[in-house]
C-alpha cells in the first residue's frame, strides 16, 4: 500500500510477514527434497499440512484402509484399543482429540499407566501385563503407519520397549485327555461340546475355524485318507492335514445330525463364550484343575498328540498354519516324558559305540 498512514503500514508489514513466511516453507520443502508446488506451499501456509492430523483421522484411516486385510476379530481389538486411547486422551488431557504432533514419549508412558491403573466394566480386576501391551502394540502400529505417511515428524515409540511376560501354555496329558474321552455324558449340549474339544484335540484347528468347516473342506486323496483343507480365518493361511480316526469319528457323528443339516457345516456350531463356559463343567466331572479353554485344544495337538509322539516341530507348524517356526515353538511345549525317551534312545546309541568293558574304566576325575 503507499503512503505512510499507519493503515498502510500494518498492512505492509504484514504482506512482509507472510512473505518471509513463504520463502521460509519454500526452503523447508526443498530441504526436504520435496516436489515444490504451489498448493503444497498454501496447504503448509494455511496449517492444512500433516501435522494437522489428529488421532481420529489415523483411526478412521486405519480402520478403512485395513478392513480387507485384518480379520473381524482383530478389527474389534483394534476398536477396543482406540476407545481406551480416546478415554485415556479425555481424562488425562480433557480433550475429545488430539493432534498427532502432539504425541510424544510422555503420551506412551502415561498411556501404559492408565491402562494398568483402568479397569473395565466386563472385568474383574486390572488389566494383565500382555494384554496392556497389547493395546500398547496396536497403538504403535497405527503411529508407525502415521509416520510413514509423514503425518508425524517423529516416532514416540522410538525409546519404548514393550515388557511382554513369557507364559506356559498350558495343554492336557495323555491322562487327562483321555479321562474326557472316556467321560460318559447324557447331557447332550455338554456331549457335543466334548466331541468339538476333542476334535480341536486331534486336528489343532482354532475354534473361529472349526465353526467355518464345510463339507467340501473334506476330501478322498491319493493315499486313499480323508484330507481336511482350508484356511485360517486369522491371518488366511492355508492348512492341510490327513484327519485321524478320532476326528473322522467324531465327523461321522455330525454328518446327519439336524444342526449340521440346517448349518451345512461339518460340526454344530456355538458361541465361543458357552463353549467355555460348559467346558469348565467337563473339568470339573473329570476333576481336571486346569483351566480348561477351547484354546487349550491347539496347544494338546502341539504337544501330546504330535510333538510328544515324535512328530517333527516343521510338520507340525505346517498342520497348524503357521508361516514361522518360532510361531510354533511358543504352542508347542516337549514334555519331560518325550525328554526321558529321547535321552534313553541317546544312552542307548552311545552304549553301542563303547564297550561295557571300556566304558565302566572311564572314571569321573579322567573326565
Amino acid at each position: 500500500m503507499k503512503g505512510r498512514s499507519q493503515h498502510a503500514q500494518t498492512i505492509n508489514t504484514y504482506i512482509n510477514h507472510v512473505k518471509s513466511e513463504l520463502l521460509s516453507i519454500y526452503q523447508e520443502l526443498k530441504s526436504e527434497d520435496k516436489t515444490i508446488t504451489l498448493q503444497r506451499i498454501k496447504s503448509r501456509f494455511l496449517g492444512n499440512h500433516s501435522n494437522q492430523h489428529s488421532l481420529m483421522n489415523l483411526f478412521s484411516y486405519y480402520n478403512e484402509k485395513m478392513s480387507m486385510k485384518l480379520a473381524k476379530k482383530t478389527q474389534g481389538h483394534y476398536k477396543t484399543s482406540q476407545k481406551y486411547i480416546l478415554k485415556y486422551v479425555k481424562d488425562e488431557y480433557k480433550a475429545d482429540d488430539m493432534f498427532l504432533k502432539d504425541l510424544d514419549y510422555a503420551f506412551v508412558i502415561g498411556f501404559e499407566h492408565f491402562l494398568r491403573s483402568y479397569k473395565p466394566r466386563h472385568y474383574q480386576s486390572s488389566l494383565a501385563n500382555n494384554a496392556v501391551m497389547k493395546h500398547i502394540q496396536r497403538l504403535r502400529c497405527m503411529v508407525k503407519l502415521a509416520y510413514h505417511m509423514e503425518w508425524l515428524d517423529r516416532d514416540p515409540f522410538i525409546k519404548f520397549r514393550p515388557m511382554l511376560e513369557k507364559r506356559e501354555r498350558e495343554f492336557l496329558t495323555k491322562i487327562e485327555l483321555q479321562k474326557i474321552e472316556c467321560l460318559n455324558i447324557d447331557i447332550e449340549r455338554l456331549s457335543m461340546v466334548r466331541d468339538l474339544f476333542i476334535f480341536g484335540c486331534y486336528t489343532g484347528i482354532s475354534y473361529s475355524d472349526i465353526m467355518t468347516l464345510e463339507k467340501h473342506h473334506v476330501n478322498l486323496r491319493a493315499d486313499g485318507k480323508q484330507w481336511l483343507a482350508a484356511k485360517r480365518n486369522k491371518n488366511g493361511n492355508p492348512f492341510e492335514m490327513p484327519l485321524l480316526p478320532k476326528a473322522l469319528e467324531i465327523l461321522e457323528k455330525y454328518s446327519d445330525h439336524p444342526r449340521t443339516e440346517i448349518t451345512k457345516k461339518l460340526l454344530p456350531t456355538i458361541s465361543n463364550q458357552k463353549l467355555n463356559a460348559y467346558l469348565k463343567e467337563i473339568a470339573d466331572l473329570v476333576e481336571v484343575r486346569k483351566k480348561l479353554t477351547f484354546h487349550m485344544a491347539r496347544h494338546t495337538f502341539a504337544t501330546t498328540i504330535t510333538l510328544s509322539n515324535g512328530v517333527p516341530i516343521e510338520t507340525v507348524s505346517k498342520l497348524l498354519g503357521h508361516t514361522k517356526l518360532a510361531t510354533t515353538q511358543i504352542y508347542a511345549k516337549v514334555i519331560e516324558q518325550k525328554v526321558s525317551e529321547d535321552m534313553e534312545k541317546l544312552e542307548n546309541t552311545l552304549l553301542k559305540k563303547v564297550s561295557k568293558k571300556d566304558y565302566s574304566k572311564i572314571s569321573l576325575r579322567k573326565v
